[in-house]
């Protein structure tokens, strides 16, 4: 059992901290933001996973309930394995750590989701009290557009649309179970229809990514968490790779060129080739919708893929080793 915790321990601490170093250094997430965001999430998922079996296998060796019920269905050559009768020092102390945090996670997370769900019914109270009620058929040309694509008198078969009076330009997602996209007079009469397809191309591609569950999930472990680098940068490269990879889905619809001018004219108030805060990621997106850098070719993205998808099964393995090695 002491062996199962230092391995788990290991693991959780080695993912932890050199895998944000050796991603950060890296230049190809610049390259494949969906194939990063891939790698973030099962880098994350490992440090969970260690945690999650290791608090499993501590409170087996801690306490006889959770012994019982966690090895009732296993034989007794597999519970002996595991020698759970003889707890190793501190293991109380590291169960107690470990289900504070599981504790402390999930209540991050409930908290978030609620936020998250509180701030999209204020958004879309706002919006009913700023949009004049209309006939229930022009409603329904204008919110889903009819078969051919149009919607509003422009074409793209953008689904669910909003037009807003307003002067200010501006184009966002309101996400949810139905997710509705919002833009403004101002950003029509500043963009010509090809932008137009462009800006709203970027926020489908957040919309059928589910962008905003991975957003949520980065920012409660940040938030739960402040002082592990790991989530930290989690949540700052989420929120970065999510806009790339919106941004290709952009290009690939309606071209780089197309897809840049609409993000500078969209911003062009925001000073959006300035070098301050959120500010500088507008400018780094225009740059590299300008500049496109060559992707990586199928071999290696399939490669990057697998081997990130098999790096969560490390702890689980760890954690069922005794036992497969038993039967």
């Amino acid at each position: 059992m002491t062996a199962l915790l230092l391995l788990l321990t290991t693991v959780a601490l080695t993912a932890a901290v050199l895998g944000p170093r050796v991603l950060l250094r890296a230049g190809w997430p610049e390259r494949e933001p969906v194939v990063a965001l891939w790698v973030w999430q099962c880098l994350v998922g490992t440090v969970l996973l260690s945690c999650l079996a290791a608090l499993v296998l501590g409170a087996a060796t801690v306490f006889d309930t959770v012994r019982i019920h966690a090895f009732a269905p296993a034989p007794p050559a597999v519970t002996a394995a595991y020698d759970l009768t003889t707890a190793p020092p501190g293991t109380a102390v590291l169960t107690l750590l470990l289900a504070c945090g599981a504790a402390w996670t999930g209540a991050m997370l409930a908290r978030e989701l609620v936020e998250a769900r509180r701030r999209e019914r204020l958004r879309r109270a706002h919006l009913r009290e700023r949009v004049p009620e209309l006939p229930a058929g022009l409603a329904d040309g204008l919110v889903d557009g009819p078969a051919d694509g149009r919607a509003g008198g422009r074409t793209g078969g953008r689904g669910p649309l909003l037009v807003l009076e307003d002067e200010y330009p501006d184009a966002w997602l309101i996400a949810g179970t139905k997710p509705r996209l919002v833009v403004t007079t101002g950003a029509l009469r500043r963009l010509d229809d090809q932008q137009v397809d462009a800006v709203l191309a970027h926020e489908l591609g957040h919309a059928r990514a589910h962008h905003d569950w991975l957003l949520h999930l980065s920012t409660a472990l940040a938030t739960g968490f402040p002082r592990v680098p790991l989530f930290a940068h989690f949540a700052d490269q989420t929120h970065r790779l999510v806009e790339l990879a919106a941004d290709d889905t952009a290009s690939r619809r309606c071209g780089h060129l197309t897809a840049a001018l609409a993000l500078i004219e969209l911003n062009r108030h925001r000073g959006v080739l300035s070098c301050a805060g959120t500010r500088r990621l507008l400018g780094d997106r225009v740059q590299r919708l300008l500049e496109p850098p060559p992707r990586l070719d199928r071999t290696r993205r399939a490669a990057t893929t697998t081997a990130a998808a098999l790096i969560p099964l490390l702890p689980l393995l760890i954690a069922f080793f005794p036992a497969l090695a038993v039967l």
